[in-house]
Order: C-alpha cells, then structure tokens, then sequence
C-alpha cells in the first residue's frame, strides 16, 4: 500500500467491509499517534454504517480537541494486502477544517503486523 503526502501529513487509502458492503475510502491519514482508528460518520453512511442505540459512545481526543464518537464492529479493515477482520472502529463527524475521511491508528497497525517504510512511501506486513 502506497503511502502518499499532502500538506505534511501521511495518506493512504482504506477498505471498510461492512454487513457485505465494501467501502473504498481515500483521504485517510496513517497517524501512529492516534491509540484508535476512526472513520467520518458521513463517509461511511453509503454503506448503511450508522448509530444504533445500542452503540457505545466515547470523548476521543486529539490534537484539534475533542469529539464524541461511536463504537462500530466492521467485518474488516484493509490497507492494501494487511487486513484485520471482525475490527473495531470509532465512527465521528470529523470536522477538522481540512479533507480526511479517517484514521488509521495503533489498533489497526499492530493488529495487522504493519511496517511503515517511509523510504519507500508504503505500508507492508512484516
């Protein structure tokens, strides 16, 4: 999985398997910094991926301050060949003032067994 830059910050492009449904999702930021991974609310809509009211809600913090968002179960999660299935992700509104649908965080990376080669701009597993 290719690794592309814009504006200082590390995208790549995600595969959200929800319900039988695949959702290609690109303006995803690789952040080894965030402890969870979460997707816009907006975004992942289009495959019926929505608040039920037996959803856990949670504050998530971050750098741009803090949001509420809900916990999902997702059949799986893809960056290219690294896969993790039955994973749990964050659903937000993700309103951060520039163009990100997601991030991937330390839950997916380790889970997956990814390596992060920035010479070569891509994610791979080990």
């Amino acid at each position: 999985m290719n690794i592309r830059m814009l504006g200082g910050l590390a995208y790549v492009t995600a595969t959200l398997s929800y319900k039988g449904k695949d959702l290609v999702i690109e303006n995803v930021i690789l952040d080894t910094g965030s402890v969870g991974t979460v997707f816009s609310a907006d975004r992942v809509s289009a495959i019926g991926l929505l608040m039920e009211p037996h959803d856990p809600v949670h504050r998530m913090w971050g750098v741009g301050g803090a949001e509420f968002v809900f916990g999902k179960r997702v059949a799986g999660l893809a960056l290219g060949g690294l896969r993790v299935d039955d994973f749990a992700v964050q659903i937000g509104a993700m309103d951060y003032g520039f163009e990100i649908e997601g991030i991937i965080g330390m839950d997916f990376l380790l889970q997956a067994r990814a390596i992060i080669d920035l010479g070569r701009m891509e994610v791979h597993q080990s």
